[in-house]
């Protein structure tokens, strides 16, 4: 288990843009579980939609996608950053809202070097609200604000 102080020493999104806060099992380079909480005070709430406020979509993937970089974390080098590629067959099975909290599992269904993909379900109170797959892919750190 992990909580949002080891978190920290290993992801690198920061509030308010991180969104895990809890990681409840991590097996590296395989799964993770961990919960984010979804709180009305969280900035997209004032534009999304204020009369019937609802996490967005791409919100929920990058809640997965930030809990599949701890199973990725042990792969990564010095000059190696794991940035997500492809998202496919996201589902979005009922809204989520404010108050709820986020069961997120991922489960890496491949890995053939710089292409690692996980399978990813969220539930509230046990009840799916989200499935997909993320594909991530393996970057040099240095080409990112390298001019062509």
């Amino acid at each position: 288990m992990m909580n949002i102080t080891e978190i920290n020493r290993r992801i690198k999104q920061r509030p308010p843009f991180q969104m895990i806060e809890r990681v409840t099992k991590l097996t590296p380079n395989e799964c993770a579980e961990g919960i984010k909480n979804v709180s009305i005070n969280e900035p997209y709430f004032a534009g999304h939609f204020p009369d019937a406020p609802i996490m967005p979509g791409v919100l929920i993937i990058e809640s997965c996608a930030q809990l599949c970089s701890l199973v990725i974390d042990e792969k990564q080098s010095e000059g190696t950053l794991y940035v997500l590629l492809k998202v496919s067959g996201f589902k979005f099975l009922k809204p989520v809202i404010p108050g709820d909290t986020l069961q997120i599992a991922v489960y890496k269904t491949r890995d053939s070097g710089a292409l690692v993909s996980f399978d990813a379900a969220v539930r509230v109170d046990g009840v799916m609200r989200a499935k997909g797959e993320l594909t991530f892919t393996a970057i040099n750190k240095n080409s990112v604000y390298a001019e062509d």
